[in-house]
């Protein structure tokens, strides 16, 4: 391997790990990895999500080894694949950013008084009915996310899911949520 050069050294590379070799995939990884980092840093900010990112890289790139197909150069598909993950982390953090605020000014009274305080108790007492009545799984995610405030990575991580999944569970909880809150102004 000594006489190869550096993009025919990475394409041997990616042949063995293509065949399961642990070997291979370990000197690819600790060549590209700290360069990887800190080329997501030029795009973010956040190191834990630049090591996040590059970590999700190397991990798609074992899971999907025997067929994922790389034209061109081994660095240049894993630069484009940390550059994609990195764009996906900062579309995601808007969409985040801004349910965060719809729900911080959805919860918040604006008038501070006894009435509004006892209607804010009675709205926690029929939120935990509403968590009960409605699918468990969906249930579980909304309240790591708005209780134990949980990341939806964390939660992927933990429920052993997609953040597909934690997105759709989530969702459906704040319908369910919104249908149930819905239906008590009806009683009124």
């Amino acid at each position: 391997m000594n006489n190869l050069t550096d993009n025919q050294n990475d394409e041997f590379l990616f042949r063995e790990i293509k065949k399961g070799n642990h070997m291979a995939f370990s000197v690819l990884f600790e060549k590209y990895y700290a360069d990887l980092v800190m080329y997501c840093g030029s795009i973010i900010r956040s190191r834990t999500d630049c090591e996040d990112i590059v970590q999700d890289v190397f991990f798609k790139l074992w899971r999907k080894r025997e067929t994922l197909e790389i034209e061109g150069s081994v660095k240049v598909y894993l630069l484009r694949a940390a550059r994609n993950g990195c764009l996906d982390c900062i579309r995601h953090s808007k969409v985040v950013n801004v349910h965060q605020e719809n729900a911080v000014k959805d919860s918040v009274p604006e008038v501070y008084d006894t009435d509004d305080y006892i209607m804010y108790s009675d709205l926690k007492g029929h939120l935990g009915a509403i968590l009960r009545q409605m699918d468990a799984k969906a249930a579980e995610a909304f309240r790591m996310n708005r209780f134990d405030h949980l990341k939806y990575k964390e939660i992927a991580e933990k429920l052993n899911v997609s953040e597909r999944t934690v997105e759709v569970r989530i969702g459906n909880a704040l319908k369910a949520i919104r249908t149930g809150i819905a239906a008590l102004k009806l009683d009124k």
